[in-house]
């Protein structure tokens, strides 16, 4: 199965970063230079935990999954808090809340600066309320079910779009 995951990864890393250039303009979140590893802490500038990787690799695996409001398995598709409640408890064994309020709410702030892939960021879309949540899986992008209609999917937190509606983040993994 690790197997598995570590082959959809790599393909789906060369796939995503294929679909675009990274913003270099200098934006609020790190982009990995040129030919550097896609999976290394920026704070340390050594390979993540092990823990970090099975996030990110469940996290991969559940890509074109669709979006269904209140889903909270890849049977029946996952809603935003849904995905990243699934990848943690299977991934890391951890259980996190099941909205993007109890998201907020956790205590351990990532600085917007410094994301470490597997840190949650989160989104007010329709107001000043916490209400999208995301995985971040480097590189400038992250992880996430958009809404209905949609599938998981990975963005870019560059994009104008984010950056407007970005609330912050959470480190739940050390």
């Amino acid at each position: 199965m690790r197997l598995k995951l570590l082959i959809i990864f790599s393909l789906l890393t060369t796939l995503v970063g294929c679909a675009g250039t990274p913003d270099q303009s200098g934006g609020a979140f790190p982009v990995a230079a040129p030919g550097s590893e896609a999976l290394l802490d920026p704070r340390t500038a050594s390979p993540l935990s092990p823990t970090n990787n099975e996030v990110i690799f469940r996290a991969f695996s559940l890509i074109g999954t669709p979006y269904r409001y209140g889903g909270s398995s890849p049977d029946t598709g996952f809603d935003c808090s849904g995905l990243i409640n699934y990848v943690y408890r299977e991934a890391a064994g951890v259980s996190l809340p099941r909205t993007t309020a109890g998201l907020n709410a956790l205590k351990d702030k990532a600085p917007d600066k410094a994301l470490v892939p597997g840190d949650l960021v989160l989104f007010a879309m329709s107001g000043r309320r916490v209400d999208h949540a995301g995985i971040y899986v480097g590189e400038g992008r992250f992880l996430h079910a958009p809404s209905s209609g949609g599938k998981v999917r990975v963005d870019e937190l560059h994009a104008s779009y984010w950056q407007s509606t970005f609330m912050g983040a959470r480190r739940v993994l050390r």
